[in-house]
């Protein structure tokens, strides 16, 4: 009996080492501010937590591009080029070249197109260009777009600064997969866990196969839609998911900083 109870605290207390080890690499550089316009400083408060990839979902409405979350929620202020672009160019040169002042930090803006692909892309690109040495391949800034994406065999028409969002489940050719900057898929389509407790075997199982699928890929991955609390975070940062959404910037931002994990 005392031999059993030692196995298990054995087990329990290496699965927990483990646990930590696993988790512990996680920094605010892995935080994705999902829907980042809604917060109260739309880009701020990502930025001053230091994250490392911010969303921002993007509406072309005559010839301008407005970040909202529908149609109706557009207001002539929340322009994409004031809410974001101007603060990223007033951060890169207050930084000397990079966004933070961490030159070797990265942000991700990950760009939800919400109206049609080639005319909102269109327009981005255009916004984009006079400042594209800044979005290139060496640079502190990467550009990824999502949402209303164009077909695969068509992102070679775009600037090579423009990375694309992919689906877990669309098999690309090799040059598609090189214009693919993050891999992102809704967790509901593998679990509908609520992240409270341990989230169930059956659910982890199909997770860490798309997560390992993606890493041998060379990919990132990113799940919206998942839980968002503390018990979540912990759970995803153990299964290696590279970016963890969340709509709760701060809290986030202290949790990864300030919590042992």
């Amino acid at each position: 009996m005392k031999y059993i109870i030692f196995t298990i605290a054995v087990f329990f207390f290496w699965n927990n080492a483990l646990l930590a080890q696993t988790i512990s690499a996680y920094t605010t550089a892995q935080a994705h501010s999902h829907n980042d316009y809604e917060q109260k400083r739309a880009f701020q408060e990502a930025y001053e937590q230091q994250f490392g990839s911010i969303e921002a979902d993007l509406f072309l409405v005559n010839d301008t591009l407005y970040t909202a979350h529908t149609i109706d929620d557009i207001t002539k202020d929340r322009t994409f080029e004031k809410l974001y672009l101007r603060p990223i160019l007033a951060a890169v040169e207050k930084n000397g070249g990079g966004v933070y002042p961490q030159q070797d930090v990265i942000l991700q803006l990950l760009i939800d197109l919400k109206t049609p692909a080639e005319e909102t892309l269109g327009a981005l690109v255009k916004l984009l260009e006079p400042h594209k040495q800044l979005f290139s391949s060496k640079s502190s800034v990467k550009i990824v777009v999502s949402g209303n994406t164009p077909q695969p065999e068509k992102f070679a028409q775009y600037p090579s600064y423009i990375y694309f969002d992919g689906r877990p489940e669309i098999a690309y050719t090799a040059p598609q997969l090189e214009r693919i900057g993050l891999i992102s898929q809704s967790f509901e389509k593998y679990s509908k866990w609520n992240g409270e407790g341990p989230i169930p075997e059956k659910d982890k199982k199909s997770l860490t196969k798309v997560i390992t699928k993606t890493h041998d890929l060379g990919k990132k991955i990113r799940f919206w839609a998942t839980p968002d609390n503390i018990n979540s975070w912990k759970t995803m940062m153990a299964l290696k998911v590279d970016f963890l959404n969340t709509d709760k910037v701060v809290q986030m931002g202290d949790y990864l900083r300030t919590a042992p994990h």
